[in-house]
């Protein structure tokens, strides 16, 4: 559960053609790939100039097995996400949604994404408590573009865990800039707020998981999953091919942070990836 940078490149007519087609193509490849798939904000490219756009590439994640786990992990992932003019919307970093039409400077839309899970077998810590299935979700997103360089993301989800009655609430704000014609500089925060059903089916543990594995019963409550603020950097190569890398900090709050499976609670994460915008 790695984490991205938190970019927005809006179509805002400060810039041109070939302007917008650096913005999507760079950032929206760091977007997707640095998460992880963990669909915590929409990024969306500006409003395709043809029938749609796209960007496909290859990450290479450094991260952890599960978000509060000291077992790091190294991930080569694909990241391919396409979106239509007409709103819809498709792909590995947003899952599958549709915008609605809407201010050049906002974008709200609802959409399908999927939570991994998680198995028991992840790592030493998770030994007897059980797998964690791969589970649809249902939700919403608003994004906001306060002036050309700072703007808001958020989204809700409906969906993860063992009865499919997990919510996530994530929260964004953040910080683009050209620092030269070839390279964009990006500053991210972001929070996840999680009900009490998310908290209990990843981070607590059951009468019945405590007899498995010799942790204490633990039943954490609905509040703030983690805080997290990252940096990126994208060169341009041209148009159509960017690089991009970023490292990101994570501070796990409350009822994670007090959890016996967590032996992490401040995990870094880095990426390397490469897209080409088609």
């Amino acid at each position: 559960m790695t984490s991205r940078p938190m970019f927005l490149p809006l179509n805002h007519s400060r810039f041109g053609p070939c302007g917008r087609a650096l913005l999507g193509a760079g950032l929206a490849l760091a977007a997707q790939a640095a998460q992880a798939q963990a669909f915590d904000a929409v990024r969306l490219f500006a409003i395709p100039a043809g029938e749609g756009q796209g960007i496909v590439g290859a990450a290479v994640i450094a991260g952890h097995e599960y978000l509060g786990s000291s077992e790091t992990k190294l991930r080569v992932l694909p990241a391919l996400d396409y979106q239509w003019k007409n709103g819809w919307f498709i792909g590995t970093g947003n899952g599958i949604g549709y915008q609605f039409p809407s201010p050049a400077n906002m974008q709200y839309g609802v959409r399908v994404t999927v939570d991994g899970g998680r198995s028991d077998n992840d790592a030493p810590a998770l030994f007897g408590m059980g797998a964690i299935p791969v589970r649809p979700e249902i939700g919403a997103f608003l994004n906001l573009l306060i002036t050309d360089e700072w703007f808001l993301t958020s989204s809700i989800r409906y969906g993860a865990g063992q009865d499919r009655d997990g919510v996530q609430v994530d929260l964004g704000a953040g910080y683009a800039v050209q620092l030269a014609p070839k390279w964009r500089l990006g500053l991210g925060l972001g929070a996840t707020y999680v009900n009490g059903d998310f908290m209990q089916a990843f981070y607590g543990v059951t009468p019945d998981q405590a007899a498995a594995t010799g942790y204490a019963v633990y039943a954490p409550g609905a509040g703030w999953r983690d805080l997290r603020g990252n940096a990126t950097l994208t060169y341009f190569f041209d148009a159509a091919w960017s690089l991009t890398a970023s490292v990101q900090v994570r501070s796990l709050q409350g009822g994670p942070k007090g959890s016996p499976i967590v032996d992490e609670s401040t995990p870094v994460s880095g990426v390397l990836a490469l897209g080409y915008k088609f």
